[in-house]
Protein backbone atom coordinates (compact mmCIF):
# COMPACT_ATOMS: atom_id res chain seq x y z
CA UNK A 1 0.00 0.00 0.00
CA UNK A 2 2.84 2.40 0.94
CA UNK A 3 4.52 1.95 -2.44
CA UNK A 4 1.23 2.43 -4.30
CA UNK A 5 0.41 5.71 -2.56
CA UNK A 6 3.92 7.06 -3.04
CA UNK A 7 4.04 5.99 -6.68
CA UNK A 8 0.96 8.14 -7.32
CA UNK A 9 2.47 11.04 -5.35
CA UNK A 10 5.78 10.93 -7.23
CA UNK A 11 3.95 10.73 -10.55
CA UNK A 12 1.83 13.76 -9.61
CA UNK A 13 4.90 15.76 -8.56
CA UNK A 14 6.84 15.18 -11.77
CA UNK A 15 3.81 15.72 -13.97
CA UNK A 16 3.24 19.15 -12.39
CA UNK A 17 6.93 20.06 -12.76
CA UNK A 18 7.04 18.90 -16.36
CA UNK A 19 3.81 20.75 -17.09
CA UNK A 20 5.49 24.06 -16.24
CA UNK A 21 8.07 23.34 -18.97
CA UNK A 22 5.68 22.27 -21.74
CA UNK A 23 6.21 25.48 -23.71
CA UNK A 24 9.98 24.79 -23.80
CA UNK A 25 9.90 21.03 -24.32
CA UNK A 26 8.56 20.91 -27.85
CA UNK A 27 8.99 18.51 -30.74
CA UNK A 28 11.18 21.13 -32.36
CA UNK A 29 13.41 21.80 -29.32
CA UNK A 30 13.52 18.21 -28.05
CA UNK A 31 13.42 15.99 -31.12
CA UNK A 32 14.41 12.96 -29.08
CA UNK A 33 13.82 11.91 -25.48
CA UNK A 34 17.29 12.16 -24.02
CA UNK A 35 19.42 13.11 -21.05
CA UNK A 36 22.35 14.84 -22.68
CA UNK A 37 24.17 13.44 -25.67
CA UNK A 38 25.03 10.08 -24.09
CA UNK A 39 21.55 8.87 -23.12
CA UNK A 40 18.59 8.41 -25.44
CA UNK A 41 15.33 6.80 -24.33
CA UNK A 42 13.12 4.77 -26.62
CA UNK A 43 9.43 4.15 -25.96
CA UNK A 44 7.76 0.74 -25.68
CA UNK A 45 4.64 -0.12 -23.74
CA UNK A 46 4.32 -3.77 -24.74
CA UNK A 47 0.85 -3.17 -26.21
CA UNK A 48 0.66 -0.45 -28.83
CA UNK A 49 4.44 -0.16 -29.09
CA UNK A 50 5.87 -3.65 -28.78
CA UNK A 51 9.24 -2.68 -30.25
CA UNK A 52 11.06 0.36 -28.81
CA UNK A 53 10.64 3.46 -30.96
CA UNK A 54 12.34 6.84 -31.05
CA UNK A 55 10.02 9.68 -30.06
CA UNK A 56 10.40 13.37 -29.36
CA UNK A 57 10.64 14.18 -25.67
CA UNK A 58 7.12 15.65 -25.40
CA UNK A 59 5.64 12.68 -27.25
CA UNK A 60 7.57 10.25 -25.01
CA UNK A 61 6.44 12.03 -21.84
CA UNK A 62 2.82 12.19 -23.01
CA UNK A 63 2.82 8.46 -23.73
CA UNK A 64 4.57 7.77 -20.44
CA UNK A 65 2.08 9.79 -18.40
CA UNK A 66 -0.85 8.12 -20.19
CA UNK A 67 0.70 4.71 -19.54
CA UNK A 68 1.25 5.48 -15.85
CA UNK A 69 -2.33 6.71 -15.48
CA UNK A 70 -3.53 3.48 -17.12
CA UNK A 71 -1.53 1.47 -14.57
CA UNK A 72 -2.74 3.51 -11.61
CA UNK A 73 -6.37 3.39 -12.77
CA UNK A 74 -6.30 -0.38 -13.36
CA UNK A 75 -7.62 -2.08 -10.19
CA UNK A 76 -5.90 -5.31 -11.21
CA UNK A 77 -2.56 -3.48 -10.89
CA UNK A 78 -3.32 -0.82 -8.23
CA UNK A 79 -6.21 -2.19 -6.12
CA UNK A 80 -8.71 0.50 -5.23
CA UNK A 81 -9.97 -0.93 -1.95
CA UNK A 82 -7.99 -1.18 1.27
CA UNK A 83 -7.07 -4.77 1.99
CA UNK A 84 -7.30 -6.00 -1.59
CA UNK A 85 -4.20 -7.97 -2.60
CA UNK A 86 -1.67 -6.54 -4.99
CA UNK A 87 -0.84 -8.62 -8.07
CA UNK A 88 2.35 -10.71 -8.20
CA UNK A 89 3.86 -8.34 -10.80
CA UNK A 90 3.15 -5.18 -8.75
CA UNK A 91 6.82 -4.54 -7.90
CA UNK A 92 7.81 -4.99 -11.53
CA UNK A 93 5.24 -2.39 -12.60
CA UNK A 94 6.32 0.03 -9.85
CA UNK A 95 9.99 -0.36 -10.78
CA UNK A 96 9.16 0.37 -14.42
CA UNK A 97 7.19 3.46 -13.42
CA UNK A 98 10.06 4.79 -11.28
CA UNK A 99 12.67 4.02 -13.95
CA UNK A 100 10.65 5.96 -16.50
CA UNK A 101 9.89 8.84 -14.12
CA UNK A 102 13.64 9.13 -13.54
CA UNK A 103 14.05 9.63 -17.28
CA UNK A 104 11.77 12.66 -17.10
CA UNK A 105 13.90 14.14 -14.30
CA UNK A 106 17.06 13.39 -16.31
CA UNK A 107 15.60 15.10 -19.37
CA UNK A 108 14.56 18.15 -17.35
CA UNK A 109 17.98 18.53 -15.72
CA UNK A 110 19.90 18.01 -18.97
CA UNK A 111 17.66 19.92 -21.37
CA UNK A 112 15.64 22.43 -19.39
CA UNK A 113 17.50 23.44 -16.25
CA UNK A 114 18.04 26.99 -17.55
CA UNK A 115 14.28 27.35 -18.00
CA UNK A 116 13.68 25.84 -14.56
CA UNK A 117 15.97 28.51 -13.09
CA UNK A 118 14.37 31.32 -15.10
CA UNK A 119 10.99 30.23 -13.72
CA UNK A 120 12.41 30.16 -10.18
CA UNK A 121 11.61 26.46 -9.82
CA UNK A 122 15.07 25.04 -9.15
CA UNK A 123 14.58 24.65 -5.39
CA UNK A 124 11.29 22.83 -5.96
CA UNK A 125 12.81 20.61 -8.67
CA UNK A 126 15.81 19.78 -6.47
CA UNK A 127 13.61 19.01 -3.46
CA UNK A 128 11.28 16.77 -5.47
CA UNK A 129 14.19 14.97 -7.11
CA UNK A 130 16.06 14.50 -3.84
CA UNK A 131 12.95 12.98 -2.24
CA UNK A 132 12.52 10.79 -5.32
CA UNK A 133 16.13 9.56 -5.15
CA UNK A 134 16.02 8.80 -1.43
CA UNK A 135 12.80 6.83 -1.95
CA UNK A 136 14.21 4.98 -4.99
CA UNK A 137 17.36 4.10 -3.10
CA UNK A 138 15.54 3.01 0.05
CA UNK A 139 13.23 0.63 -1.82
CA UNK A 140 15.76 -0.35 -4.52
CA UNK A 141 13.40 0.70 -7.32
CA UNK A 142 15.82 1.74 -10.07
CA UNK A 143 19.03 0.02 -11.09
CA UNK A 144 22.19 2.06 -10.54
CA UNK A 145 23.09 2.03 -14.25
CA UNK A 146 19.75 3.72 -15.04
CA UNK A 147 20.69 6.59 -12.69
CA UNK A 148 23.96 7.31 -14.54
CA UNK A 149 22.75 10.44 -16.40
CA UNK A 150 22.38 12.27 -13.08
CA UNK A 151 24.99 10.38 -11.03
CA UNK A 152 26.99 13.50 -10.11
CA UNK A 153 23.89 15.34 -8.95
CA UNK A 154 22.70 12.29 -7.01
CA UNK A 155 26.07 12.01 -5.29
CA UNK A 156 25.88 15.69 -4.29
CA UNK A 157 22.40 15.15 -2.87
CA UNK A 158 23.51 12.07 -0.97
CA UNK A 159 26.50 13.97 0.39
CA UNK A 160 24.18 16.70 1.66
CA UNK A 161 25.36 19.45 -0.69
CA UNK A 162 21.91 20.31 -2.05
CA UNK A 163 22.11 24.02 -1.24
CA UNK A 164 25.15 24.48 -3.47
CA UNK A 165 23.39 23.23 -6.62
CA UNK A 166 22.24 26.01 -8.93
Amino acid sequence: MWLAVNTVDFYNAISVLYGTLAEFCTERNCEVMSAGSKYEYLWADGVKYKKPVRLSAPEYVDKLFDWIEDQIDDPSVFPGQFGEPFPPNFMEVVRTIFKRLFRVYAHIYHSHFKQVCSLGEEAHLNTCFKHFIFFVRHFDLVEEKELAPLSELIEQFLAGKMNSIR
